[in-house]
């Protein structure tokens, strides 16, 4: 049996998605799926509109087998850093398998820029080069790399495909890497069929639109309507304004603090904020991290030696079950299946991330941090 590893923000969870595990399963018909998925805050550093147990409870009901938590300290970063965590993860749990979008859905050209950054001692020194003279970092690679193999990438599946396999060309896991071929544009702002971008799903729902065409049925009732960052944008402020030092939080540069302080006095909302602090230098991502980096008040001094020392379980079915009982004895650190004290730097952080995430719901998800069970399907 294939053991498959996805790795998914399901912000919120589509027929895209749907379409990427019917093929998985075509491509593997024995096989089990596990999906691993941040549940607060995204890599994009947007908020999710599901929270971890709806999301769970319709992954499992779309045909996937385990679901485990990515901590927030590698969901919020960027793309490397979230690799680093989520194939860490996926490699203790014996996945074979990795399949994961792309625009390009070339595994040789992926795996050439991977090497690329990994092994050409030219490559770096390009990208330092072109740093220097202020240009942000997506543009740096991508114009290193242009220059030393003749081409890059700018899609963001692809670039997330390169992070995952440079981690595991970096530690030597026996994974292999396998691409499905994106059926949409990521940054698309139309409709022309019934799988779009889940960012573009979230714009209609927040205007009210239909989205019934684009979701699996029964989702649409566990969505947060309005949940946006703008949701936390007087937490953010007082957060900022209240603030000495916005240095020590992970992601926040040098140099842009009194930036970001002084934007925050003349912007109305999250959105704007950006566009005030907003230079060449900062894509919109890095600046969306950094602000909730503060706001979660994730520091540089907790980011130092980031080591996955738990795998934490949120749902599985009976197939997810027995591949857990067959490699617990394997593993070298614990499962564990809700929140205890004192355990983990990482499940302390993940604690008040959710704790920071529920302020502008109706619901208490920190009790359930604590009580809510693995959810379970199949009725076993």
């Amino acid at each position: 049996m294939k053991k498959i590893g996805i790795i998914a923000e399901y912000n919120p969870l589509h027929l895209g998605h749907i379409y990427q595990i019917k093929k998985a399963k075509e491509l593997y018909k024995d096989s089990i799926i596990i999906l691993i998925t941040n549940t607060t805050f995204t890599e994009r550093g947007e908020v999710s509109i599901l929270n971890k147990w709806e999301k769970t409870k319709l992954s499992l009901e779309n045909e996937i087998d385990l679901v485990v938590e990515l901590p927030f300290v590698f969901a919020t970063q960027s793309a490397d850093i979230f690799a680093k965590g989520a194939i860490n993860i996926l490699n203790k749990l014996k996945i074979d398998i990795l399949i994961f979008g792309s625009e390009s859905n070339n595994i040789e050209k992926l795996t050439k820029i991977a090497d690329t950054q990994l092994n050409n001692q030219n490559y770096n020194k390009q990208v330092k080069k072109y740093l220097a003279i202020g240009l942000n970092y997506p543009t740096a690679l991508s114009k290193s790399l242009t220059d030393i193999i003749g081409y890059a990438v700018k899609e963001p599946n692809d670039l997330l495909g390169i992070s995952y396999i440079k981690e595991i060309k970096r530690n030597n896991y026996k994974i292999k890497p396998v691409s499905i071929k994106r059926t949409n544009n990521y940054h698309a702002k139309t409709v022309n069929t019934n799988i779009i971008n889940a960012s573009l799903i979230r714009k209609m729902y927040n205007s009210k639109e239909p989205i019934d065409n684009y979701i699996p049925k029964g989702e649409k009732k566990y969505l947060y309507q309005n949940l946006t960052t703008n949701s936390y944008f007087p937490y953010l402020k007082y957060k900022i304004i209240t603030t000495n030092n916005l240095e020590i939080y992970q992601t926040v540069d040098e140099g842009i603090e009194n930036r970001i302080k002084k934007a925050i006095l003349i912007s109305k909302n999250w959105q704007e904020l950006v566009e005030n602090i907003k230079t060449k230098r900062y894509t919109y991502n890095k600046i969306n991290r950094m602000l909730i980096h503060i706001l979660t008040n994730f520091t540089k001094e907790e980011a130092k030696n980031l080591n996955i020392d738990y795998i934490r379980v949120l749902g599985f079915n009976l197939k997810g079950k027995n591949h857990l009982n067959r490699i617990k004895k394997e593993l070298d650190i614990p499962i564990i299946t809700n929140y205890k004290p004192n355990i983990s730097k990482l499940l302390d952080i993940e604690l008040r991330a959710t704790s920071i995430y529920q302020l502008p719901l109706n619901t208490n998800l920190i009790e359930q941090e604590y009580k809510h069970p693995p959810i379970k399907k199949d009725n076993y």
